[in-house]
């Protein structure tokens, strides 16, 4: 199992950024995949959880709106599309393989790529 992140980088307030999540040696059709983030000193926290199974799709409460979680079962990959970024958007973006929402948070009890830095910064 390997997931590789990419599409982090440096983006103005109010600005767009679109994450991926490359998969390898699973299929993303079979499995709940999801993003979680982490800022130096803090817990890393689920971003987004979206389960193959029922195709049920969840949000943090900061990500509802402005964060859509989606995938691309051909090419085995999926996507954080993140608008309306903020400055404490700011964080290094984790795929995770395994993830479910469990009363308010969202949980990972699977894999994680190596993650990509995004930057909310003018």
């Amino acid at each position: 199992v390997q997931l590789v992140e990419s599409g982090g980088g440096l983006v103005q307030p109010g600005g767009s950024l679109t994450l991926a999540c490359a998969a390898s040696g699973f299929s993303l059709g079979t499995y709940a995949i999801g993003w979680f983030r982490q800022v130096p000193g803090k817990e890393r926290e689920g971003v987004s959880c979206a389960n193959a199974h029922d195709r049920s799709t969840h949000y943090a409460e900061f990500a509802e709106g402005r964060f859509t979680i989606s995938s691309d079962n051909a090419k085995n990959t999926v996507y954080l599309q993140m608008n309306s970024l903020k400055p404490e958007d700011t964080a290094v973006y984790y795929c995770t393989l395994g993830c479910a929402l469990i009363g308010p948070r969202i949980i990972s009890f699977g894999s994680w790529g190596q993650g990509t830095q995004v930057t909310v910064s003018s």
